[in-house]
């Protein structure tokens, strides 16, 4: 009987794990489950944990005694340090229940309980790709498998050194082939982990509302950062009425940014297979699936396995702008559009239930905008022309997928009776129509072929500009529909929702409510939310580009060279010339270039040419980077003013400096004061005004704690001028995502944190590169993201913020000082510093990643101050350093006052802003390895600096020190070890693997012949292209261990 049930088992495709209780003795079959297999050893009881066996596959490998004493080696080391630096309370006074949904990478400790699902679904995962591997390359899967156990061992006892000097030899003698193959293995290894989690997320989510009793089950999660437990707190614990809160809900808005920024180094179609494992990971938990189905669901997991390792994983050719604008829009389509009106719907649940009050149909708490195809700051590729497909396509692609809402609500409205007055009337306009009775399809038909009519203009206009549409036309995606020649196209989102409105209205009030709250409420939703574009385009330039155009016209017209002008000069100037009705030139004679003026001043000008020819709802905001100054801002105002850009014309952008230095953030509330004070300027902007804040730029300028000091003086300081001219200043926070450029993955908390007075229900954010995938990749994940954002708004506007103390402003500033003069010394001033961080980090071999269409520098000759935020904080996260996060971290909360240090103390358990900033630190630096930075020194470095590596790194070891002193966690003794978190427990065995290979890739790329050189022979070309690609592998792997790459 036994021998069938083991039978049964193997037809049904049954994974080990599920069949282990049967089977206490029985070993994860190969190294790579042996991971989630020993972690869960390491975290049980001893009475629950598997019996000894060895972490092996059928090979030797060594002692399986010896193999267990190391886990509990693990278990005993992490257990002990588990709580030291990295279990940074999360604050959040009056949770309802605790932030369970929070990435792993997030929590201080593995739960053997709840984490246990997420560890079998990681152990069969691995177990499907080393079964792939040891079929297609034996020699690979051995390596991998001797790399998997060494990082177990290094991991069981990071003082010894011997695990990690046998992993050293082995990527010593490691072949090209080989080398790209136990990276492509590692680096699919670390993303079946993310893919595991992702949906690990959701599925704590639900837990926690099927564990709670039955009363309490709702349409939001009970926990603290959703929109349910918020209200349920302000409601209990806060005592704010309902009719407070939804007031707040129905005025707040929250709108997040699409950018390309080049952090995510998947490719798309990898990126969809990975989503796809999340999602059958949740079909396999459906306790009704059929054993046959179940075998169905394994065989796919393999199957889209399978495809990945034999996929290419490397982009070859740099993607353009349009490429990255189709990615942001197939996140829409694909996620977004269906996630948003769940959410919605959701949210007007909750509200019916907790607040007593319906959700407008058109209410939208949040939004989306992109800067993909308008990011023009350093980017030569983002021409005019560029930004005009752009747009077409975004229409093209909105129209297509309204017409295919349309297409199913008509199938659906065949009501024959009972219309409104209102439906009558408008019907009764329709004079061309085949739907006599049946009035909502008589609009509705209207509507479509309204919307084909559109199809057809964007996809005229996109043929214009010799660039035919990626999608079928309008015939073959929805069939011919008679008619559309006759009709206007729809342009303008109120000619979509006004019928969308009275068609919902009617069926309300004629008994057909329920119907009215389905796919009715889901169109006017994503109507109100994506509008005819699908996201406003923001255009964004560097203030310089604004500064020579304006040159070139004043030279031009023999008045004087702009550029030479100081501030007074220049704002008298844009002052008068924004009154005056003359325009400074005519626009045709700067199309035909008949005024001599530099291609690239005649680029700037046309871009404003390109957006004073779109519809307004086209367009978002006007970011101006590198901002300065308040002629920063006229400036563009101006350029807007001579396209016909302005207020009355009803297509004025609003115009958003960018604060990015420690000097701008500092002198910015002078700025806004000097622009309220112009009366012309006050007029045109009708009392509002959105600034935007740097986070990366102005970290990677003065360091990290500098400058999140100086973006909240300045934040602060702004919203007085602001409240002082009476103007409703929003901050634009142009974080990224990632923590590395200044986010927070503990978002609620992150919100909460920012200085008073500086959200009041008003807040947007960019979304970067890996970060959308994170954030916005799946249909769960992004409702939740969508929640949390909403939650905090909301928790924010009735929060009673803790203003910080003179003492502790005075202890700031002193922080801020020291730590800043630390980062500027090493980084600008000392010799030894930009050679070391181009030797020893992979900076300079980022470039051939082709991972976005925007150079890695502004200025191609620059050194590091040149050098985006982006490829400056990838580069060290590479390495294992982070040394972006923390350097200058040390030395400003390091003392030898005690009143210092216990003011610092105090800073940290009373003021959450403070907290959150040590949190985030603490993070990064847990993710640091002094011996893997050494390893890439001793391989990468010249001699002559490797002192700067060893200073950098004693410095690592005294941040580490101060951050457990500032926080008050435990000690932890030694420069090799980790401050470790639970995400670093499953990760580190394959990242520092990978670290190790790719130094010595880096060390022999380097030694190889140029491209042009004739030592570069056929056989020594086709090595390099091996190592090239490995080496590619290497930084995607160590990206995904990582998690917050750029």
């Amino acid at each position: 009987m036994t021998k069938m049930r083991l039978n049964l088992s193997i037809i049904l495709a049954i994974p080990a794990w599920l069949t282990a209780s049967a089977h206490p003795s029985s070993t994860p079959s190969t190294p790579l489950a042996s991971l989630a297999s020993a972690t869960k050893r390491a975290f049980l009881p001893n009475d629950l944990s598997t019996s000894k066996t060895a972490l092996t596959c059928g090979e030797d490998y060594g002692n399986a005694d010896d193999g267990v004493d190391k886990l509990a080696q693990v278990a005993t080391r992490l257990a002990s340090s588990i709580n030291a630096i990295a279990d940074i309370p999360s604050g959040g006074d009056g949770a309802v229940i605790a932030e369970m949904s929070a990435p792993l990478s997030q929590a201080a400790d593995i739960d053997a309980v709840n984490d246990a699902p997420l560890l079998a679904d990681i152990e069969m995962l691995s177990d499907m790709l080393a079964e792939v591997v040891k079929k297609e390359n034996p020699a690979v899967y051995d390596l991998y498998t001797t790399f998997r156990r060494l990082g177990m061992k290094r991991a069981a006892n990071p003082d010894d050194p011997t695990p990690f000097e046998e992993m050293k030899k082995l990527a010593y003698d490691i072949s090209p082939h080989d080398a790209l193959g136990v990276m492509k293995t590692f680096s699919i290894a670390l993303n079946l982990v993310n893919a595991a989690e992702v949906h690990h997320r959701m599925r704590l989510v639900r837990k926690n509302e099927h564990a709670d009793d039955t009363h309490h089950i709702g349409p939001l999660p009970m926990i603290e950062d959703s929109i349910r437990g918020t209200m349920e707190i302000l409601l209990e614990d806060d005592g704010v009425s309902p009719d407070s809160i939804f007031a707040e809900l129905m005025s707040q808005k929250c709108e997040i940014v699409l950018t390309a920024h080049p952090t995510e180094v998947n490719r798309k179609t990898i990126i969809r297979k990975y989503r796809n494992i999340s999602e059958l990971l949740a079909h396999l938990e459906r306790p009704d699936l059929h054993p046959f189905e179940r075998a169905e669901a394994l065989n796919n997991l393999r199957g889209i396995i399978a495809a990945i390792w034999g996929s290419d994983e490397i982009r070859r050719v740099k993607p353009t702008v349009q490429k990255e604008a189709a990615g942001g829009c197939a996140v829409i389509e694909s996620v977004l559009w269906d996630a948003v009106p769940s959410y919605l719907r959701k949210l007007d649940a909750q509200c019916r239930v907790t607040l007593g009050k319906k959700l407008p149909v058109d209410v939208t708490p949040v939004k989306f905008a992109s800067w993909i195809g308008g990011d023009r700051d350093g980017n030569p590729n983002c021409t005019p022309a560029v930004t005009q497909e752009v747009i077409a396509h975004q229409r093209l692609r909105a129209a297509k997928m309204f017409l295919n809402d349309l297409n199913l609500l008509y199938s659906e409205l065949a009501i024959s009776s009972r219309f409104s007055p209102e439906l009558e009337a408008l019907a009764a306009t329709i004079k061309k129509s085949d739907d006599a009775r049946e009035k909502y399809r008589r609009v509705i038909g209207h509507l479509r072929r309204r919307l084909v009519r559109t199809v057809k203009d964007c996809e005229a206009k996109l043929q214009s500009l010799a660039k035919s549409p990626e999608t079928l036309s309008a015939e073959a995606a929805f069939g011919a529909l008679e008619g559309w020649e006759d009709v206007e196209p729809i342009m303008k989102t109120d000619d979509l929702m006004a019928p969308l409105k009275v068609i919902y209205e009617s069926l309300v009030t004629t008994g057909f409510e329920l119907v009215a709250d389905g796919r009715v409420s889901d169109i006017i939703r994503r109507v109100a939310i994506f509008g005819l574009t699908l996201v406003p385009l923001d255009i964004r330039e560097e203030s310089t580009k604004h500064t020579l155009a304006l040159d070139a016209i004043t030279r031009h017209l023999g008045i004087g060279s702009y550029k030479e002008w100081d501030e007074t000069a220049r704002l008298s100037w844009l002052q008068s010339e924004l009154t005056s009705r003359r325009p400074l030139f005519r626009i045709r004679d700067v199309e035909n270039n008949l005024l001599g003026l530099d291609p690239d001043v005649i680029k700037t000008l046309m871009v404003f040419k390109v957006a004073s020819e779109q519809e307004p709802e086209s367009l978002g905001a006007y970011v101006i980077s590198q901002a300065t100054s308040a002629s920063d801002v006229l400036a563009v105002m101006l350029l807007q003013k001579q396209f016909g850009m302005t207020k009355a014309t009803g297509k004025l952008m609003r115009v958003v400096p960018l604060f990015e230095t420690l000097d701008d953030l500092t002198g910015s509330p002078k700025q806004l004061q000097t622009l309220f004070g112009i009366t012309s300027y006050i007029g045109s902007i009708s009392g509002k005004q959105e600034v935007m804040v740097g986070y990366s730029d102005s970290a990677k300028d003065a360091g990290r704690l500098a400058a999140c000091w100086a973006q909240y003086t300045a934040q602060e300081a702004m919203a007085k001028v602001a409240d002082k001219f009476g103007v409703e200043l929003t901050f634009f926070h142009g974080k990224g995502g990632t923590v590395g450029r200044g986010g927070n993955p503990a978002l609620y908390r992150a919100i909460l944190s920012h200085p008073p007075n500086t959200i009041n229900g008003r807040f947007r954010v960019t979304e970067q590169g890996e970060m959308i995938r994170q954030n916005f990749g799946s249909l769960e994940i992004a409702e939740r993201s969508l929640d949390i954002y909403t939650a905090a708004l909301l928790r924010e506007r009735f929060t009673k913020h803790i203003e910080p103390k003179q003492k502790w402003r005075d202890q700031m500033q002193r922080v801020s000082e020291a730590s800043c003069a630390n980062y500027r010394y090493f980084v600008r001033e000392d010799p030894r510093f930009v050679p070391y961080f181009r030797q020893a980090t992979p900076e300079l071999e980022l470039g051939i990643l082709n991972i976005g269409s925007r150079p890695a520098k502004r200025n191609p000759k620059g050194g590091v101050e040149s050098l985006r935020a982006i490829p400056w904080t990838f580069a060290w996260a590479q390495t294992r350093m982070h040394l972006s996060a923390w350097l200058g971290v040390g030395a400003g909360l390091n003392s030898e006052n005690e009143e210092d240090r216990a003011t610092l103390r105090e800073m940290y358990e009373e003021w959450p802003w403070f907290r959150e900033i040590i949190s985030l630190i603490s993070m990064l630096v847990s993710k640091t390895d002094f011996s893997i930075t050494k390893n890439y020194d001793e391989l990468l470095v010249d001699p002559d600096l490797m002192s700067l590596g060893d200073e950098v790194r004693t410095m690592l070891v005294e941040t580490r020190q101060a951050v457990i002193d500032v926080s008050g966690s435990k000690d932890i003794s030694g420069p090799h070890v980790q401050l470790m978190r639970a995400s670093s427990m499953i990760r580190n065995p394959y990242v520092d693997s990978i670290n190790v290979v790719q130094a010595e890739l880096l060390k022999v790329l380097r030694a190889m012949p140029a491209d042009d050189s004739s030592d570069l022979t056929p056989e020594l070309k086709e090595i390099k292209k091996v190592r090239i690609d490995a080496l590619l592998l290497s930084i995607k792997g160590i990206a995904q261990g990582m998690k917050n790459s750029g």
